[in-house]
């Protein structure tokens, strides 16, 4: 009776297999294969048409100024189309300035934060700081733009720009008075304070992962917890990686918190208490105007691919390090 039921069974499975595509007969192609193909398609046809677009649209720039659109320090934006000039170069060092501010911030608290959390929190509350960490993440960025605004930078400009410039004004990072707060450091502080939740998730889940053998070894060997940590650590390395390279691509194409406390000037310095541009906000600024003038739309989408070819590049090479990660633990 058992064998009976065992063969009805396999048999029902069977035919569900079959009506869902999971196997192939004869020469046919899997029928689920071909249900998902279309999306796949789709996603690297916008891909590909996003890139056609921005191409398009910023090929006028390229011919009228070359590359060298990328290299110039110069925002002259005039009714008279041939006294016109763009150069991008403050706004590409803006973002990859105040990205690099952010990781800096963000790295040590992601993986304190991680620690915590999985070592050392207890247990009914290890779920209240992970959904906290997550809401973080999903909050709308204007939230942070607004806080930044009206509480960070007027406590930064106080407590810690003013003192610094006070008494390491020889120092050159640090001799730009803090006149209004709004600065290349504040939108670093504060793009490290949004993307420490997407940096924190990463590590926290690798942290997680670490087989538990590991710890018991380094316990049997004698070794304190914090020296047991370190070794965890070296162990999730790739990952750590991966979490801060990809929270540099959530940072560097921030638009409207970023907008809010770096200042919108055009300026070249590494000075941290000076205004400046990043590519997010000189578009969100400047797209209103543009069609007034002749030639700032083009060098607008010149902008934007710039920042597309940044992203991709950071957000691959984080997804890399990720998965060679992730193959390193199944192995």
């Amino acid at each position: 009776m058992a064998q009976k039921i065992s063969e009805k069974v396999s048999e029902i499975l069977g035919k569900i297999k079959t009506c869902m595509g999971f196997q192939k007969k004869g020469n046919k192609v899997d029928s689920f294969k071909l249900i998902t193909s279309p999306a796949v398609l789709f996603v690297l046809a916008l891909f590909a048409g996003m890139l056609i677009v921005y191409f398009y649209n910023a090929m006028p720039a390229f011919n009228r100024e070359g590359l060298s659109v990328y290299l110039k320090d110069v925002w002259r934006a005039v009714e008279n189309p041939s006294e016109e000039y763009y150069g991008l170069a403050s706004a590409i060092w803006g973002s990859i300035y105040t990205s690099m501010i952010a990781i800096l911030v963000a790295l040590p608290l992601s993986i304190a934060y991680s620690i915590f959390v999985v070592d050392y929190a207890p247990k009914r509350i290890k779920n209240t700081l992970i959904i906290t960490s997550d809401v973080m993440a999903g909050l709308p960025t204007i939230i942070y733009g607004i806080w930044g605004a009206f509480v960070l930078v007027p406590f930064l400009k106080d407590y810690v720009m003013t003192p610094l410039h006070r008494y390491l004004s020889f120092i050159p990072i640090f001799s730009y008075p803090p006149i209004t707060g709004f600065s290349y450091f504040s939108a670093g502080i504060l793009l490290g304070i949004m993307v420490t939740p997407f940096a924190s998730a990463i590590i926290r889940e690798a942290y997680q992962m670490t087989p538990f053998a590991y710890r018991e070894a380094a316990f049997s060997v004698g070794m304190t917890r914090y020296e047991a940590t370190k070794v965890m650590l070296g162990y999730i390395k790739p990952a750590m990686f991966s979490g801060v390279i990809l929270a540099f691509g959530r940072a560097i194409g921030e638009t409207v918190a970023v907008s809010l406390v770096i200042g919108n000037t055009f300026n070249l310095s590494a000075n941290l208490f000076a205004p400046g541009y990043t590519i997010s906000s000189l578009i969100a600024n400047q797209f209103g105007n543009a069609f007034i003038y002749s030639h700032m739309l083009p060098v607008l989408y010149a902008a934007g691919l710039a920042l597309f070819f940044i992203g991709l590049l950071v957000n691959s090479a984080g997804l890399y390090l990720l998965r060679r990660w992730e193959k390193n633990v199944s192995i």
